[in-house]
């Protein structure tokens, strides 16, 4: 899931960079394409820091979910 999350980041940001910094700044593609890639790059990392701290998130919460839940099988009366 964080490398999920990281590439499509990236790529998002790559994009962007790629539209902005050469349709709407007029800069060469040179500079564009270097710029857009060093933007990719960082955003690839910055996204990898999220991807991982959610999933880090969701594995506590499902974890806790499922102790609740295990306890409350136990509590409950089996109909037999």
């Amino acid at each position: 899931m964080p490398y999920r999350i990281a590439s499509v980041l990236a790529l998002i940001a790559f994009a962007a960079c790629i539209v902005i910094g050469g349709l709407g700044a007029g800069n060469t593609f040179g500079t564009t394409v270097l710029r857009a890639l060093l933007a990719m790059a960082c955003t690839y990392v910055i996204g990898l820091l999220i991807g991982i701290a959610a999933q880090k998130m969701l594995e506590e919460n499902l974890k806790v979910e499922e102790e609740k839940l295990r306890k409350s099988e136990k509590l409950e009366p089996e109909d037999r």
